[in-house]
């Protein structure tokens, strides 16, 4: 099945403005409440032949995507078009974060997040071979979770005093028993195999008080892919995420000692829901060297991670520069109390 987004003045094909947060035509400029939108003005078509190919009801050219893909662009018309149902029952999300940052907003940030880079080749820092950007829709699961920890271990405290002309130190051992009910909302692991899992856990935080109920109008526009993963099978994943939180907890509440030696942690994950959702990612492919760089940006907060090229130039400077100032500190210091410079 494939959607487009019709205007009712012109009957251009609309898409999700990430600065109104509305239904947009490019043509007109007339813009639509997402909520309000007619089913009028929605036309859809289905083949049932082929799953992986379609109909442009705005133009009649053939659309190939990939099995993943759930919303995309016509190759030939350039209308945005939302694949439903790739999209309906086990594959419908349940929740999904709109894009605040518009295209251009990304692109302008992303330049300024070049020309910051101190330790980037100067090349780098024009932000010039911009190869493309792109704004996907990722799948991701939220988990909330249920820990319980058993932990049993060793609590030594350590005092060492004078007396006489002796040195004393005496050591006591206490026995540590913790029993703890941890609970963990909205824990994020990304869904797509085609995507970096690091790249994707740098980009969090996502303000989850903005999340939406699904509406396909949210895609109209950008790429969206459907999970490659079920939460079962990434249950593990997030397991292993939340496991550092855990540890530092179970740290926090045995406090006092001088040393802790652990003699068992018994740590019981169970998940109690999971969510599929959608979180706007804008991808941006950089061409430098003879190589393509790829990073992401946050579509709601702008935040951008990846790895730019590093200058070994400038690091090297850098450093020179850190070991003059500490010099000059250590010689002011040495005349200050020694009246001595050099």
């Amino acid at each position: 099945m494939v959607i487009h987004y019709k205007c009712p003045n012109c009957g251009s094909d609309m898409e999700f403005d990430a600065v109104s947060g509305m239904l947009s035509c490019g043509s007109c400029g007339r813009k639509d409440n997402i909520e309000d939108f007619s089913e009028e003005f929605i036309t859809t078509t289905f083949s049932e032949d082929e799953a992986k190919q379609y109909n442009c009801d705005n133009c009649g050219a053939v659309i190939i995507t990939e099995a993943d893909t759930t919303a995309t662009h016509c190759s030939f018309c350039g209308a945005g078009v939302v694949l439903g149902d790739r999209l309906s029952g086990d594959l419908a999300p349940a929740k999904v974060i709109p894009f605040t940052i518009s295209k251009e907003e990304a692109m302008a940030a992303f330049r300024k997040w070049c020309r910051n880079g101190r330790l980037t080749p100067k090349g780098f820092m024009t932000a010039d071979r911009v190869k493309g950007i792109t704004g996907l829709y990722v799948p991701f699961w939220l988990y909330d979770l249920d820990s319980k920890a058993d932990v049993k271990a060793v609590g030594t405290r350590v005092r060492t005093y004078t007396r006489g002309n002796y040195i004393y130190t005496e050591k006591k051992f206490y026995d540590v028993y913790r029993d703890i009910d941890l609970s963990y909302v909205k824990v994020p692991v990304d869904a797509s195999e085609k995507l970096d899992d690091t790249l994707m856990d740098k980009l969090e935080p996502y303000n989850y008080q903005k999340f939406k109920d699904f509406k396909t109008p949210y895609l109209a526009g950008y790429i969206a892919e459907k999970y490659n993963f079920s939460d079962e099978e990434l249950f593990s994943r997030v397991k292993t995420k939340v496991q550092p939180y855990i540890d530092s907890y179970i740290r926090s509440t045995i406090s006092g000692y001088s040393s802790v030696n652990y003699k068992s942690k018994n740590i019981r994950t169970k998940k109690t829901k999971a969510h599929y959702v959608l979180l706007p990612v804008w991808m941006v492919y950089y061409d430098f060297d003879k190589q393509e760089h790829t990073f992401a940006m946050n579509g709601q907060t702008g935040k951008i991670v990846g790895k730019p090229p590093i200058s070994l130039g400038k690091v090297a400077s850098w450093f020179g520069g850190i070991a003059a100032a500490a010099f000059v500190t250590l010689k002011i210091i040495s005349y200050a109390v020694g009246g001595v410079l050099w």
